[in-house]
């Protein structure tokens, strides 16, 4: 008997399952969204946040494959960034006044989305969003059942100073200029991707270029660098995640994929959190990967994939 064809993931398209809509914080400020439905026995549900100056186009790949093996998905970008408003100066500048807010929404939004959604209830993030995810289980302001972190910002790539002294020289800087200016080049042109870019980001040049498709499809979702106040209010959030206690006293099976190549988030931060939270797992690269795991070359990505997919079979099983 012939098997049926299965359709192959189209990284440029709104994929058929899915609906954009939005949803409204109680303050009032709008974030973009997107859902896959659950399938007729669900496995359970996903919730992803993307990273600084994402947006979940880009990790449409990795969401319809959860959604194929039977997860019900939700993703959505920050407020600030990619479709869900701006904060800066300008409209390429990544500003927050506090990961608080951050957490905030988070908070409030998991809180209803665990309410509508079958379980059990993995939560997910890349990069920023990952930090973001982990201050809120420090914060116990949500209970997954399990967490997947890829390449979190656990700790900023850079010189290995006290946080203090860097969150420090960041203040200075907050209190010389406007908070909200950016707070590196990105390029001679505003809004134009740096030449070498890539090499941060990604080996597979296919999967990169899906990014700037999207950038040129959807303009609002351009983002260019983080502003002074993000990068001050950055650090101090890591000072809450490496106090004394804080990673210890969560008890939720959480998954660090990252990545020893990892050029942009500290990887050596990634291990110690791995190794600091009492269910913590760590799956661990090196060369062959760059930051974005998730959009890395096929034999990257299919290895991380399939991490994923046992992590979660063990710790967060299908409901009875």
């Amino acid at each position: 008997m012939d098997q049926p064809v299965i359709p192959s993931i189209d990284r440029r398209a709104i994929p058929p399952a899915a609906t954009e809509t939005t949803w409204t914080a109680g303050d009032g400020h709008v974030l973009r969204r997107i859902d896959w439905p659950a399938a007729a026995t669900p496995r359970g549900s996903i919730l992803f946040f993307p990273g600084r100056g994402d947006f979940y186009e880009k990790y449409f790949e990795t969401l319809e494959e959860w959604h194929r093996a039977g997860w019900r998905v939700t993703a959505a970008d920050w407020r600030g960034q990619a479709g869900s408003g701006r904060f800066g100066d300008d409209a390429v500048t990544g500003h927050i006044d506090d990961f608080g807010q951050w957490v905030g929404d988070l908070a409030e939004l998991w809180q209803e989305w665990k309410a509508n959604t079958p379980g059990p209830h993995v939560l997910s993030g890349h990069s920023m969003g990952g930090h973001i995810v982990m201050r809120a289980l420090v914060e116990k302001a949500v209970d997954p059942d399990a967490v997947v972190l890829s390449a979190p910002m656990l700790g900023m790539s850079g010189p290995p100073l006290p946080l203090a002294l860097l969150q420090g020289v960041a203040k200075v800087m907050t209190m010389v200029g406007k908070p909200a200016r950016p707070a590196w080049k990105w390029s001679e042109k505003p809004g134009e991707i740096p030449a070498r870019r890539r090499d941060l980001l990604s080996h597979d040049g296919e999967r990169y270029a899906d990014e700037l498709w999207w950038r040129e499809k959807r303009p609002e979702l351009v983002m260019g660098p983080g502003s002074w106040g993000w990068v001050e209010r950055a650090y101090a959030s890591t000072r809450v995640l490496e106090a004394r206690g804080a990673m210890e006293a969560v008890d939720v099976p959480v998954l660090i994929v990252s990545t020893a190549n990892d050029k942009l988030v500290s990887h050596e931060a990634a291990v110690r959190a791995s190794e600091r939270l009492p269910n913590g797992e760590l799956l661990a690269f090196g060369k062959e990967a760059h930051h974005e795991i998730l959009r890395e070359v096929d034999a990257v990505r299919d290895r991380a994939m399939a991490g994923i997919a046992e992590f979660l079979d063990r710790v967060a099983p299908p409901q009875p």
